[in-house]
């Protein structure tokens, strides 16, 4: 019996970087379903309609127009029936106050935006893999970061 694919939500501006990131996970090859919002607005728009179904993995961007990423972080961690999803920060951002921000509002995992497809894929297959430790306290500023 197969397993149910993990469900992933990508909240990003870019088109380029949606496109980017919906092609490295399909060659990848694994088993999940993504879906892509243009900005804050109809991301929390399509959270809200997908109750209480929820996306397993959200990876957000920091700047979008409308409604930026903190923004959505604090709305999503303030929500009790949204408050346990796992929330990995996709931005091009790798200042330390994004990054400690993010943290304290409730943010599992922060990935810099690499520029690179091939280690695009590797941070995507890593976060993943990995996506059920995420869920879970205890988080720890030190591995916050991910780094590849």
């Amino acid at each position: 019996m197969k397993a149910n694919p993990l469900r992933i939500l990508l909240a990003d501006d870019d088109e380029s970087d949606r496109l980017n990131f919906s092609e490295a996970l399909e060659e990848l090859k694994i088993h999940v379903t993504i879906h892509t919002v243009n900005d804050g607005i109809e991301l929390m728009n399509y959270l809200g309609s997908r109750l209480p179904q929820l996306p397993d993995l959200l990876f957000l961007d920091l700047n979008m127009p409308r409604m930026n990423g903190k923004e959505c972080l604090c709305e999503i961690r303030n929500k009790s029936e949204m408050k346990n999803m796992a929330i990995a920060i996709y931005s091009t951002s790798s200042t330390e106050k994004d990054i400690e921000e993010t943290f304290l509002s409730g943010a599992n995992v922060y990935i810099k935006k690499p520029n690179d497809f091939k280690i695009l894929k590797q941070i995507l297959s890593e976060v993943v893999k990995s996506a059920s430790i995420y869920k879970h306290p205890p988080f720890n500023i030190s591995n916050f970061l991910l780094r590849v």
